[in-house]
């Protein structure tokens, strides 16, 4: 059982942090094209129920992957839904603008 939560758990870092470099790629793009505000969606997949309180998983990194890159998160707007499979996702709309 702990090979297999193991190998979940580097799935799970693995995909966190395609989802960062996937921010700092696109977040590089619009610097370098001139652009004066970025929005970006991140969707975070919480796998279960998100009737309580923690972590969102990859968010934040996604987040400071973005200003990291000269950005600074201005607004952000939220929206949850439920795929057919029953799994719940939220759904952030980031407006970041150059620093």
């Amino acid at each position: 059982m702990g090979f297999i939560n193991d190998a979940m758990a580097r799935g799970a870092e693995f995909i966190k942090n395609a989802k960062a470099q996937g921010a700092t790629d696109e977040a590089r793009k619009a610097y370098a094209e001139g652009r004066a505000v970025l929005v970006y969606k991140i969707i975070e997949a919480s796998g279960g129920s998100i009737d309580y309180t923690g972590p969102m998983t990859g968010v934040g990194e996604q987040i400071e992957a973005i200003e990291a890159e000269g950005w600074a998160l201005a607004n952000m707007a939220t929206g949850e839904s439920k795929t057919l499979s029953g799994d719940e996702r939220v759904g952030l709309v980031c407006v970041f603008r150059r620093r």
